[in-house]
């Protein structure tokens, strides 16, 4: 990370304060010197800074990895300045091609307007509404028109367009580029113009983008924004970035339930880096916790407060605490105080056909391949005989760690 030391006599404490929080957990901060010279100015003339983070809404729902930067974003908020959320309704259209080896398909209008109407709900979450300017580019993208587009790409050069990695390795791998994909940085970093953006954040993947979003403020004869750049968040495995195709992702809008458990299945080394980038606890509070752990306190206590915080955030307290409540039931072997019930028909019935009708299992086969690992329960006792068979009654099942169902089967 870049870091320019902070004068401790000319530079006052509010803006030491802030430049701390901008820094924790980020990637990089560019150039941090302006961003110092910007955050002096604001506290001198009582201006806040304008804060800018877009999103394209490819999809109708936002994991815990999407609100690392959404929690950057309300830090600086929390610090008095004007945040805005950007929802890409233009540039979705166009497809971001950042990471990708391939064209994206860009989606259709229908699609972009129903994903976008769940994305500031959700980002609500994290933000204050109250405080937050919403917006949308295709604003000011749409009256660009033909002539503006021409004059906008002017501005930008294909020789720097092509130092964007994965532009470069397609280009030489004999892969194709469409044209519109060289429109996507151009837009997103006209966004920063028409809106006057001191700070642009984004993850790591997003860098080329938010650097040409500087380049075009100077070019209209703006101050340039600086950038912030956070990590992208671990999933649940500790490995690979987290992803809905990894299935390794904790969704904002899953169950009280099923939010707190996932949290507690994370190893202990990663829950500090969650708790860097997740929690809203301050350094000073997660440092004295990892004092206590090394000086012998349990570290499952601190994956507990971790759970509940952000179990919190997207449900309430009153749910969290009853999430941690399930968690020890189960934990212990206890069966939730809510669980689906399903009714079936066809007594007797082999037990792993049943847990496939139950939607407890993909398929017979692989029921039976978790009965062979001792991972079925049935009314709190582990079954190994995959020729059980079941009369017309009520059980209740446990597949694993957290599937649980009621099943009522009949003749």
């Amino acid at each position: 990370m870049n870091q320019t030391p902070v004068s401790q006599t000319s530079t006052p404490d509010e803006v030491k304060e802030a430049l701390a929080v901008s820094l924790r957990g980020c990637d990089e901060l560019l150039p941090q010197h302006e961003w110092i010279k910007k955050l002096v100015k604001s506290h001198a003339t009582a201006k806040p800074l304008r804060i800018k983070l877009g999103l394209d809404p490819t999809a109708p729902d936002i994991h815990l990895g999407h609100t690392v930067v959404l929690n950057k974003m309300r830090q600086l908020q929390d610090l008095g300045h004007q945040v805005i959320f950007l929802i890409g309704d233009f540039t979705t259209m166009i497809g971001d091609p950042s990471g990708r080896n391939t064209t994206r398909p860009p989606l259709t209008k229908e699609q972009i307007e129903a994903n976008a109407q769940t994305y500031y709900k959700q980002a609500s979450l994290v933000l204050d509404p109250a405080r937050t300017e919403i917006r949308y580019n295709s604003e000011w993208s749409d009256p660009l028109g033909a002539r503006g587009m021409i004059q906008l790409a002017a501005k930008y050069t294909v020789a720097r367009m092509m130092e964007r990695d994965d532009f470069s390795k397609r280009f030489k791998g004999g892969q194709s580029i469409s044209v519109h994909e060289f429109l996507y940085p151009l837009m997103q970093g006209y966004d920063s113009v028409a809106l006057h953006s001191d700070l642009e954040l984004g993850g790591t993947d997003q860098k080329f983008n938010l650097l040409v979003g500087r380049h075009l403020q100077q070019e209209y004869g703006q101050e340039p924004q600086c950038i912030l750049t956070m990590p992208l968040l671990e999933g649940l495995d500790g490995v690979e970035k987290m992803s809905k195709s990894k299935n390794n992702y904790i969704g904002i809008s899953e169950d009280a339930n099923t939010m707190f458990a996932k949290v507690m299945s994370i190893s202990d080394e990663l829950m500090w880096r969650w708790f860097t980038l997740l929690s809203f606890q301050t350094i000073a509070q997660i440092e004295s916790l990892k004092k206590e752990i090394q000086g012998g306190r349990n570290p499952r206590d601190a994956k507990v407060m971790l759970a509940k915080e952000i179990t919190a955030r997207f449900h309430s307290v009153a749910l969290a605490d009853l999430a941690e409540q399930d968690f020890v039931n189960r934990s212990k072997g206890g069966v939730p105080d809510q669980i689906a019930e399903v009714i079936l028909t066809g007594a007797p019935m082999g037990v792993g056909a049943l847990l496939k009708a139950a939607g407890l299992a993909p398929s017979s086969s692989e029921a039976n391949r978790i009965i062979d690992g001792s991972g079925v329960r049935i009314d709190s006792v582990v079954i190994s005989d995959k020729a059980l068979k079941l009369d017309a009654g009520t059980y209740v099942f446990q597949v694993g760690k957290r599937k649980f169902a009621r099943v009522v089967l009949n003749k």
